[in-house]
C-alpha cells in the first residue's frame, strides 16, 4: 500500500490543484466519501460541497466544488468539477451578499452554491 495518492482537481476552465495527498474527502450523490492510498477503484458523481485534501506535507487544501465526477484507480484520484475554487480564492463578503440575495429571491440553487463557498472559506 502506498503512503500517498496523486490528486488532480480540475475545473472546466483550469487546473485548480495538483499534488500528493494522504486523504481526500468529497461529497458524492451516494454521500460523503474519504479516499486514502490503496482505496478500491471508484467512479462517482460529485455533489456541490467542500472538498478537503490532506496534503503529504501535513497541510490542508479546501475547495468549493459544484458538480462533476470523481474517479480513483492505482493511487491516482481525479476530481473533474464543473466549477471549483480554492478556499483562499473566495471573497467571503461578496459571497455573503450573494447568499442574502439568493434567499431573498428564493433561488435555491444560488443559495446552495453560496453556502458551499462559505463553508469552504470557513475551513481555511
Amino acid at each position: 500500500m502506498a503512503a500517498e495518492l496523486h490528486v488532480e482537481l480540475v475545473a472546466a476552465d483550469r487546473q485548480v490543484w495538483s499534488g500528493e495527498a494522504t486523504l481526500v474527502v468529497a461529497r458524492t450523490t451516494s454521500g460523503d466519501i474519504g479516499v486514502m492510498p490503496g482505496h478500491q477503484p471508484l467512479l462517482g458523481v460529485l455533489e456541490s460541497g467542500p472538498v478537503t485534501i490532506r496534503t503529504s506535507e501535513g497541510g490542508t487544501v479546501v475547495a468549493a466544488v459544484h458538480g462533476g465526477f470523481i474517479s480513483f484507480a492505482d493511487d491516482k484520484l481525479s476530481l473533474l468539477a464543473e466549477i471549483a475554487e480554492l478556499s483562499d480564492e473566495i471573497d467571503v463578503q461578496r459571497t455573503e451578499r450573494e447568499l442574502e440575495r439568493a434567499k431573498a429571491e428564493g433561488d435555491a440553487a444560488a443559495e446552495r452554491r453560496a453556502d458551499v463557498r462559505l463553508r469552504a472559506a470557513a475551513a481555511r
